[in-house]
This record gives structure tokens, sequence and C-alpha cells, in this order.
């Protein structure tokens, strides 16, 4: 038996080794475009030692002993205006920093600012963002990242440019002697190469590995907080309880007027009816009967409305036969092929039940009316204490949640219990509504 590896261990080799070179290179990638980010960093730095330096100027000038240099404006004092630009791009810079870091290093980071004030004014926006924790956290984070950027994403970069100078230039006969930091390898010749090898190869399998601490630091410095956690919660309840109390009057006013216009007017024409029966009972039975048919059909239509403003407040079906079953008695009374699929094991609370409902209803009545889908599909899912439910259609696509007032009166619905709306629906289609709202299931 020969000692040669065999074709399929071979091939097992190299679907082991590309992985890691896959994901070397990628490191090698990130760490040089988060090295790229360090740079841009600096300008907010620079800005702030300027607005430092004119702050001391202008204290020194009241002071009357002014103190001039080549760094000071004439005026004495740093304009709003580069204040506010140097702010708002550090917004930028550190938004951008969150956004890499979740997709390469694996570390999701909320925004933790202050919303934005809905007048407009430069000093509005200043005062927005100077008097925000977050924007000084920002400001932490340059400095930090100076420090300890240098040495978990620039460092590997560096390693692999040397690498690539010792390796590369000196064969294509370009002489490296020159550069910083040369001087502290000695090899020559074709150990030169063999070290520049050698450095590409440690920076390449070094900056995977240094990304993940990095990812780390970053969200450190630039996510929430857990104060800024709970003041973003507290204002999200106060604005959900807000639209909960709205969307609770609201709908008693509905009530109200669907009562008024519906089974009440149908109840008081009935009692008319039946005055007028009293009253021709004895001349003419022939007219009391007719007008007993119709007020009969109108006791009939009555009950009708009452029945179906019951529905509209809690339907029966879902008090009796829970969620998953109203929806596929919902879907018998749609236009569309409704497909519904579940694996839940429980039952939500009723109010969530009640909310998912009507979301789903005015889903499925909002496909039927705009989109002209043929087919929809309902998934309900629940895993990690939270309730998944997607609703899709093969409709043409376009809905815009922005501009939607249906799609905004679900999210505000389900605000009311910390869930959420998501929705894709780009133009030819097909729609895309998941709806998660965290609860526990009896």
């Amino acid at each position: 038996m020969s000692g040669a590896a065999s074709p399929t261990t071979a091939r097992t080799s190299r679907r082991g080794l590309w992985p890691l070179a896959h994901r070397s290179l990628l490191g090698g990638w990130h760490s040089l475009a988060f090295s790229a980010l360090l740079l841009l960093g600096l300008g907010p730095l620079l800005a702030v030692l300027i607005v430092i330096l004119e702050a001391w100027d202008t204290i020194m000038t009241l002071a009357g002993q002014r103190v001039g240099g080549p760094y000071l404006t004439s005026a004495g004092a740093t304009p709003v205006v580069l204040i506010l630009a140097t702010l708002l791009y550090l917004r930028w810079l550190a938004n951008l920093t969150r956004s890499l870091a979740g997709r390469w290093c694996g570390t999701p980071i909320l925004q933790p600012y202050r919303p934005a004030p809905q007048q407009p004014g430069i000093w509005r926006r200043l005062r927005w963002l100077a008097t925000d924790p977050a924007t000084w956290r920002d400001l932490l984070w340059l400095t930090v990242n100076a420090l300890a950027g240098t040495i978990l994403v620039v460092v590997p970069v560096a390693m692999v440019v040397y690498g690539i100078v010792f390796a590369i230039l000196p064969a294509i006969g370009v002489p490296a002697a020159r550069l910083p930091y040369v001087g502290i390898i000695t090899a020559k010749g074709p150990g030169a190469g063999l070290v520049g090898v050698a450095l590409i190869v440690a920076g390449l399998w070094l900056a995977p590995r240094l990304l993940s601490s990095y990812g780390a630091l970053i969200s450190l410095l630039l996510g929430p907080t857990r104060r800024s956690e709970l003041s973003v919660q507290v204002e999200r309840l106060v604005r959900t309880r807000s639209d909960t109390i709205d969307a609770g009057a609201a709908e008693l006013r509905r009530i109200e007027r669907d009562l008024h216009d519906g089974a009440q007017a149908r109840l008081v024409a009935m009692g008319m009816t039946l005055d007028a029966i009293d009253r021709q009972l004895d001349a003419d039975p022939a007219v009391a009967r007719a007008l007993l048919a119709e007020a009969k059909d109108s006791s009939v239509k009555a009950l009708s409305e009452l029945r179906d403003l019951v529905r509209g407040i809690h339907p029966p079906v879902l008090a009796d036969r829970g969620l998953v079953e109203a929806v596929r008695a919902l879907a018998l009374d749609s236009p569309l092929r409704v497909h519904v699929a579940s694996e839940l094991q429980g039952r939500p609370p009723a109010p969530v039940e009640s909310a998912v409902y009507f979301a789903i209803s005015e889903l499925l009545a909002n496909a039927a009316k705009h989109a002209a889908p043929c087919d929809a599909w309902i998934d309900f899912r629940y895993s990690a204490g939270m309730l998944r439910i997607s609703v899709a259609d093969d409709g043409g696509g376009g809905v815009d949640q922005q501009h939607g007032t249906g799609l905004r009166g679900i999210e505000k619905r389900l605000g009311a219990f910390d869930g959420v709306l998501a929705v894709s629906s780009p133009p030819g289609g097909p729609t895309l509504v998941n709806l998660e709202i965290p609860c526990e299931l009896s």
C-alpha cells in the first residue's frame, strides 16, 4: 500500500484550506477598511483640538492676555457652522463604524442617540448634538480607536504591507531600504523574501482573529449604555401608550357611530313600525301584517349588524378557538387563496391574539384591494419568547410602509406590546410582512 494521500483526502484538505484562506483574506480586507476609518477619525480630533485652542484664546482675550498663534482665527471664536459640521461628520462616521462592525465583526450595535428635534434650526440641531451623551462617547471612541485600533486593525495590515515589500519588491528590482522600520529586518536576498511571505501569512492569519476583539471594543464604546437603553424604552412606552389611548378612543367613537347609524336607527324604526301596527291592527289587519313583516326584517338586520359589531370588537371564534383557527376562518371569507401554516404549541395572551388577528385582517384586506394577488401565505412560529407571523402574497408589490395609513395603524397596534413590523415589497412583488411580538404561550 502506497503512503500517498488518496484523492478523497486531497479534496477534503483543499476544502478545509479554502475556508481558512477565504476568512483570512476577508479579515485582511476588513482590517484595511477599518484602518481607513481610523484615519478618517483624525479629522474630528483635529477639529476638537481647534475648538479647544479657540476657547483658550477667547478666555485669554477676555482676560486681557491674548496669546496669538498660527492656529487661531482673528475672530477669536470658532464658527458655529464648524462645530455643527464636525459633530454631524462624527455621527456619520460612528454610524458607519457600527454598521460595518455588525456586518464584519458579528457584533450588531444599535444607535444610542436621542431622537432628532422636530423643529428646524441650526441652534436646535447643535443643542441636540452637543447635549447628547452619545456624542461625547463618540469622541471618546475616536481617542481610544487611535490607540487600540492601531494594534487591532492597523498592525495586521502593516504586516501584510511590509511582507509584500520584502517578498515582491526586491524580486522585481525595486529597493525597499528607505521605507520606515525596514532596518529591523536583517535578512537579505532570498531570506528577505521568506521573511516577507511569513509576514503576509502572519498578518492574514491574525487579522480575522483580532476583528472579534475590535468588534467588542466598538460595542463597548459606541453601543447604547444600559441607561440609554432604558431611556429609549421609556420613550417608546410613552409613545405607544399615547398611541394606544388614541386608538382606544378612536375605537370607542367607531363603535358609537356604528351603533348610532346602524342598529340603533333600525331599532328606533322598528319601534315606530310597532306603533303603526298597533294603530292598524283592528282597522286594517292586512296593513298590520305587512308592517309586522317589515318590523321582523328590521329586527333581523339589527341583530346582524350587532353581531358584525361584536365581531369587530372581539370575534367569538377568536375567543373560542384561538388565533390560528380564527385566522383560518378569516381566510375562508377572503377573495384570495390563503394558505395558513402554524407551529404554535399554545395560545398567546388574549390582547396579543386580538392585535395579531386584526393586523392580519388588515393585511389581507389591503392585499385583496391593492395588490390583486392570487395566493397569500400566513405562517405562525414561536421561538425564544417571540411570536413571529409572516404574511406574504404574490401581488404586484410596491407597498410603502411610510405612507400607508393601514400599516402605520398596525405598527401602532403592535407597538403597545413592544412588537415590530417589517415590510419587504419591491416593485413587481412579492410582498412579505413580518410581525414579531414578545409574549408567552399558554
